[in-house]
């Protein structure tokens, strides 16, 4: 029985620096933190068990880690911290099923409604039971229960005023994702529910559940040519616990180019907004309207690395970009050299409000088990604030990640 085990180390570090120049702060923020997770899987044929633990260290702590106290800074949400990042049990013992059930990592489709926020150093996992279904060719069922979101507020979450930012989110979710591949793409329908128990957390308004669909591929225009698009759809309402009563939409657009190391991408995101919700309680109007939330999300991924839209501005947000981006592998010492650079535009949904532009910038490069990482965001605000924390934001990262 011993032969039919195997034990994988699991190690992932990384040492990053990242500052913050955010108006209306008199000081920027200086972030150098070290996470690492350490950790194991002993799996056989038709079981596997991994446990894996997470810390980051604060080797240079002038910011507001969200839950530190220190507000005189702009955020840098990478606190202290020490936890149980993963403990899953997963069983592969029935044709075409796969169960995972305890503390896991999470990432459906692009990760906009679910992901791991895999970017902080204190990752977003879930406790949950998922169940992943391939047993028809070509189609996938993917359904997970979790009733316990692990944010990225590490131990510390919820102190020091930051009642709003808790270490854990319980409550009854589902995440529901059904994809069928084709020759042109994958074709997605999926259903999140997202109930919340944890009242302090942004009123309970999160909330909510989100029918929709998603269709995304590749087509080849010649040896070196390939065409990229994507398309989205999804539509959101108000459950249980949600105080508010409201509705609002979501869609995407995305088309590519690839020719060769060249990567030309362009695309519009919106999420939208509801301007005449009402309070449950009372039936009157809840002033400034309500937007669609992607609380689950791996939010750093969308609508700029300044991270200005984190929650969805009541008035909504329509996300106009484009990116250009050069790869190449086996360059003198390095495996892969990438550099990209995008180009955003943020206006409302209603009202018609220019929120402002954001440009980002990231150079890449891997040797071997090392990745190295410089990225720049400058987000410049329009016209007056119009929604907390709007304001001109500038934003530098220096990173090196080691992985085994």
């Amino acid at each position: 029985m011993a032969g039919t085990l195997t034990l994988k180390p699991l190690i992932d570090t990384r040492l990053r620096y990242e500052t913050v120049d955010q108006d209306g702060f008199a000081e920027d923020a200086d972030a150098v933190t070290f996470r690492a997770r350490a950790g194991a899987e002993l799996a056989s044929k038709s079981w596997s068990f991994l446990v894996e633990a997470e810390g980051t260290l604060a080797i240079v702590e002038d910011y507001n880690s969200g839950v530190n106290g220190k507000a005189i800074y702009p955020i840098v949400a990478d606190p202290e911290n020490i936890e149980l990042n993963r403990a899953q049990v997963q069983f592969k013992g029935l044709p075409g099923i796969i169960v995972t059930a305890g503390r896991q990592r999470i990432n459906l489709d692009d990760q906009r409604f679910v992901g791991s926020v895999g970017w902080r150093d204190n990752e977003q996992t879930f406790d949950a039971v998922r169940v992943e279904w391939t047993g028809i060719k070509n189609l996938k069922l993917d359904a997970t229960y979790a009733w316990s979101d692990r944010t990225i507020w590490g131990i510390d979450g919820g102190k020091f005023g930051a009642a709003n930012r808790p270490q854990a989110i319980e409550g009854d979710n589902v995440l529901a994702n059904l994809s069928y591949t084709t020759k042109l793409g994958v074709l997605t329908g999926f259903y999140y529910r997202v109930d919340e128990d944890e009242p302090v957390v942004a009123l309970l308004r999160n909330s909510s559940q989100t029918f929709g669909g998603r269709f995304a591929g590749a087509y080849p225009l010649g040896k070196a040519l390939k065409l990229t698009y994507a398309a989205s759809y999804a539509r959101q309402s108000d459950i249980g616990t949600n105080p508010l009563n409201y509705s609002a939409g979501y869609y995407l657009g995305e088309l590519g180019f690839e020719a060769g190391p060249l990567k030309l991408l362009g695309g519009v995101e919106s999420l939208g907004s509801d301007g005449s919700v009402t309070d449950k309680a009372t039936g009157t109007p809840f002033a400034g309207g309500f937007a669609f939330q992607t609380p689950f999300a791996t939010l750093h991924k969308f609508q700029g690395w300044a991270d200005k839209f984190l929650t969805t501005p009541a008035q909504g947000i329509t996300d106009y970009y484009g990116t250009i981006g050069y790869t190449v592998k086996k360059k003198g010492p390095f495996d892969v050299i990438g550099l990209t650079a995008t180009y955003h535009r943020f206006d409302s949904d209603r009202l018609d409000i220019n929120y402002g532009d954001e440009i980002n910038v990231q150079l890449m490069a891997k040797v071997k088990k090392y990745t190295f990482t410089l990225k720049y965001a400058d987000y410049q605000r329009e016209g007056i604030a119009s929604f907390t924390g709007d304001a001109d934001t500038r934003k530098f990262w220096a990173s090196v990640e080691w992985a085994f």
